[in-house]
């Protein structure tokens, strides 16, 4: 009777023990895509570098895309850190957040990732709207909360545009305390709350007249039936 216990069977994916965190595998990756560029970087070479099997990079991110958006998300998050900017005297806040973006984007090995073609660009949107612009609604609040952070946000991407993915002379040119002198006062408007409209009395109620059907003022309208009186005489 053979009583030896049989050997466990290999499971693929994390490796027991000590196994490497999400952020060593995020850490390969970039290197390699530094190295590399997007279509030279295979998920084999990450998992070699990272020392784990190529399955769990695929249970972790899914595709090279999705192991590259994380190293750009990574990235962001590093430099733009947005609680840290939202964090700091409200009044400051212009200047912070476009210190926060001019300091992303001076960075040389973050240029080099927004190289990478379209799928540097569709990750750079999908922070903008849903770590930047979300989190700035929900900062801002009130009725017009969504208004204010999307022109903030549309201020930050046009510098961004004009500055870094398709320079134009004038913007390019721009020292980055120059670029926050030339913006600050662009997006403290935007950040600023809307006025209230302005309501008339009894408007909204059925049968009330808009202000466009309100009647003429006793002045108006004798001047109007004298208009009318001379159109008579020399018509």
């Amino acid at each position: 009777m053979n009583n030896a216990v049989p050997a466990p069977a290999r499971t693929r994916g994390r490796p027991r023990g000590n196994p490497p965190t999400r952020e060593s595998i995020v850490s390969a990756a970039r290197s390699l895509f530094l190295e590399r560029g997007y279509r030279g970087t295979t998920m084999r070479a990450v998992a070699a570098i990272a020392g784990v099997d190529p399955a769990l990079i695929a249970y972790h991110f899914g595709s090279k895309k999705g192991l590259f958006a994380d190293v750009m998300q990574f990235q962001c998050a590093n430099a733009l850190a947005v609680d840290d900017v939202l964090g700091g005297d409200p009044a400051t806040l212009p200047e912070r957040l476009i210190d926060a973006v001019t300091g992303l984007w001076e960075d040389a090995d973050f240029l080099q990732l927004t190289a990478q073609g379209d799928e540097a660009a569709e990750v750079i949107r999908e922070y903008l709207e849903r770590e930047l612009l979300s989190r700035l609604v929900e900062f801002l609040g009130g009725r017009d909360a969504t208004a204010r952070a999307t022109a903030v946000v549309t201020i930050l991407g046009g510098l961004i545009y004009t500055r870094y993915l398709n320079p134009l002379p004038t913007p390019a040119a721009l020292a980055p305390s120059e670029a926050r002198s030339v913006l600050t006062p662009a997006l403290r408007a935007a950040l600023a709350p809307g006025p209230r409209t302005a309501t008339f009395p009894g408007a909204g109620r059925r049968g009330s007249p808009t202000p466009a059907e309100a009647p003429f003022p006793a002045d108006h309208t004798r001047r109007r039936r004298a208009d009318s009186s001379a159109s008579g005489w020399f018509g």
